[in-house]
């Protein structure tokens, strides 16, 4: 099974992870081979527990981009 994730990292080093077509699904670690370990296991784990989303709800993977959205004035 392929899953989409979203994986960020903050200002002191972490990553996280989320799963958008598992709601609750997500993890975070010091390090990105970490993280990618948890990952297996966050979605392992919800599966166990939820079941598949249906081949309608799945999302494909565009892309990233960082957009700066300025503040609106009154």
């Amino acid at each position: 099974m392929k899953v989409n994730c979203l994986i960020e990292k903050d200002e002191d080093g972490y990553y996280y992870a989320s799963v958008p077509s598992l709601p609750g699904c997500f993890t975070q670690a010091k390090t990105y081979e970490e993280l990618i370990v948890r990952l297996d296991e966050a979605i392992s784990l919800y599966l166990e527990v939820n079941e598949s989303p249906e081949p309608d709800e799945s999302r494909e993977f565009v892309g990233v981009q960082a957009v700066e959205i300025r503040s609106c004035e009154g």
